[in-house]
């Protein structure tokens, strides 16, 4: 069995944001990586950026667009040859507006983006990893997955199906006796791309539409603390934006 400094922490949508700050976090734990987003050139900035601060830390590219069905099963077939211990499905894409006036192009990526690959990485790395200690999946949703947001409609049902899935994940195999760790990261405003790639705007103030906001290397310290935790549930609070460790929010029939 490898050490866990041969072991390797998988973040997709690593190329900015949220993804970008959590390997850096990572790696000044001496965590090995794989990256994965669509841009090439950001992932090779983050790499260098990385292995001049900690060049010990074996940084892996992988350069994929993961709203295609067939590269999702292609990128976890790339990844067999090494082990793994964390998985961070961080990739996710945000459209805001009326229902009847969203693109129905961009719905349908953002489907794929949020829950499609979501799912199937999810199952994927569960089927091989569940009965390994140590080993962790964390999702990305959203504060939008608690609580339907005006102009958001679309988005928050992805991201109710991300909280949901996840919590339900994770009582699964807490159940069933796994070892897996499952959690889900729910943040609230955060200043990264989102906000222009949802607006379809290629400026996006967020003092003038939130006021009140996280950076990416705040949620980046609260995705660590969720991984320090037994908690399922790590959440900003959207009125407080205070960070809350929780148990799971959803009812589950028992």
């Amino acid at each position: 069995m490898l050490s866990d400094t041969q072991k390797y922490t998988v973040i997709t949508g690593a190329s900015s944001g949220i993804g970008y700050e959590t390997a850096k976090k990572f790696a000044s734990r001496g965590k090995n990586l794989i990256i994965i987003a669509r841009r090439q050139e950001r992932l090779e900035n983050l790499k260098k950026e990385i292995s001049e601060k900690f060049p010990a830390v074996d940084v892996i590219i992988k350069n994929v667009d993961l709203t295609i069905t067939q590269n999702i099963y292609q990128l976890y077939d790339d990844l067999k040859t090494y082990e793994l211990k964390t998985w961070i499905n961080n990739a996710g894409l945000g459209n805001y507006g009326h229902v009847a006036n969203q693109n129905p192009k961009k719905i349908e990526t953002m489907i794929h983006l949020n829950i499609e690959a979501l799912t199937i990485l999810s199952n994927l790395f569960v089927r091989n990893y569940q009965n390994i200690e140590g080993t962790q999946l964390i999702n990305i949703s959203s504060a939008g997955g608690y609580t339907i947001v005006p102009e958001a409609v679309i988005y928050c049902a992805t991201k109710f199906y991300v909280s949901s899935f996840t919590e339900g994940l994770a009582r699964e195999l807490r159940n069933s006796g796994a070892k897996m760790q499952v959690k889900v990261l729910a943040p609230a405003a955060t200043k990264t791309e989102f906000g222009k790639i949802a607006n379809n705007s290629s400026d996006y103030d967020y003092d003038k539409h939130f006021g009140t906001y996280h950076t990416s290397k705040q949620m980046a310290d609260f995705l660590l603390q969720l991984y320090d935790s037994e908690k399922i549930i790590g959440i900003v609070d959207r009125e407080t934006f205070d960070f809350k460790l929780l148990d799971p929010l959803f009812n589950y029939a028992k």
